[in-house]
């Protein structure tokens, strides 16, 4: 599926579970929240990351919903294939 490239991880796990409204009810949260962050105006909240993998059964990792920090907040996630992102001198 060359389109799910081009969406954010959000929208991938949409796509994945099959609605926002599912995705909510997963969750147990309000369906407008997700299309808050589908349309990236929240970013999603660190506690709800492990749940959205589990619920995409890993197609969307908390590495793809928190790139810039899931190394600080999950540690143990960084490896030689996954190593932490390198931050740019500006």
């Amino acid at each position: 599926m060359p389109i799910l490239r081009h969406m954010n991880p959000t929208q991938r796990a949409v796509e994945h579970i099959g609605s926002q409204a599912l995705l909510a009810e997963k969750l147990g949260i309000r369906q407008p929240t997700v299309s808050e962050w589908a349309r990236g105006e929240r970013p999603v909240p660190i506690e709800r990351c492990v749940d959205i993998e589990r619920h995409t059964n890993g197609a969307v990792t908390r590495r793809d919903l928190r790139p810039d920090d899931w190394h600080r907040i999950w540690p143990e996630l960084v490896t030689d294939e996954h190593p932490a992102p390198v931050k740019q001198a500006a």
